[in-house]
């Protein structure tokens, strides 16, 4: 169903399903992993050191959020303390990457299930403080986590097809953007059409709010044009909370003028991050954030800066 969108909102070639997607369409490939989010956004991934400072969709979205939540997450590198649906989302998506790293006849349900436990246990195997996270009930966050993938298999059959990549690590220069992320699946179809999957374990998001969730995928589809030189026919999120699909067709030059975008906020953070000029930014957003200890906004006091990143060319 094609939905109408106001000035400002997703643009109108964005589609909402509710049923489950071909499993070969004729214009994109067939369905066919994470973020649960891009590894940047959990702290498993974030800030790592030795790796210069790049724009991923996830710090993007931070800096825009509120540039001192930037600072901390991407210069400070302070921990958080990962949430249970956080920690819910990395094992379903921990999941759906191996589940294609098998045979397409063994990609069934009971297969999926059996790959959520082992993720869990190697979770916890990585880090015991995981128990303290979920209230020593890990029953309920895999129970939780089930569900998810069964709502999963009424929204695609992954035994009828295989992804083409999963959890793609892309890193480029773009226009002397450093661009850098995770892609949870991409699919190609043999007619050559290429297909971006992203898995979300969160519901689907409200028509205002459709193209705050679409500038991750146009961050993808402009990485894979740059590095394949082919505009992708279709890109996916597939809620798996409530079995909604948001899927929208991207053009070459729409990608462009995102890359402007996106070229236009790494300016802003490069002189940020040189002057270290971070302000804060209040939002409805605040309300979950673990910084309000070191924001002026709350009664709390900025730390020194650190300084620059090593490697940081201002």
């Amino acid at each position: 169903m094609s939905t109408t969108m106001d000035a400002g909102a997703a643009p109108a070639n964005v589609e909402r399903s509710g049923t489950a997607a071909p499993n070969r369409p004729t214009t994109a490939p067939a369905a066919t992993n994470r973020t649960a989010t891009d590894p940047a956004s959990t702290s498993a991934g974030r800030g790592l050191v030795g790796r210069p400072l790049a724009l991923s969709p996830s710090r993007a979205a931070d800096f825009k959020q509120c540039p001192l939540l930037y600072r901390y997450r991407a210069i400070d590198r302070f921990p958080e303390t990962p949430t249970t649906a956080q920690t819910r989302g990395t094992v379903v998506h921990a999941a759906l990457e191996n589940l294609f790293d098998m045979p397409a006849e063994l990609r069934t349900r009971e297969s999926a299930d059996l790959l959520v436990e082992g993720a869990w246990a190697a979770m916890c195997e990585a880090d015991p403080h995981l128990a303290d996270i979920v209230d020593g009930h890990p029953e309920r966050l895999l129970a939780e986590a089930h569900k998810l993938i069964a709502t999963y298999y009424t929204m695609e059959n992954p035994t009828a097809f295989d992804a083409d990549s999963c959890e793609e690590h892309v890193e480029i220069d773009m226009d002397n953007v450093l661009m850098r992320g995770f892609i949870d699946r991409i699919d190609v179809a043999p007619t050559g059409e290429v297909r971006v999957v992203d898995y979300k374990t969160g519901r689907s998001p409200g028509e205002a709010y459709e193209a705050k969730a679409l500038f991750q995928m146009k961050f993808y589809a402009l990485a894979i044009l740059r590095l394949r030189g082919v505009v992708p026919a279709r890109l996916q999120l597939m809620y798996l909370s409530d079995g909604q699909q948001l899927t929208y067709a991207p053009d070459r030059e729409e990608l462009d003028r995102f890359g402007r975008t996106l070229k236009a906020i790494w300016t802003a953070i490069r002189a940020a991050v040189a002057t270290g000029d971070f302000r804060p930014k209040t939002s409805r957003l605040c309300g979950s954030c673990e910084h309000k200890a070191r924001c002026p906004e709350f009664g709390g006091e900025i730390p020194p800066y650190p300084g620059p990143p090593p490697g940081f060319l201002g």
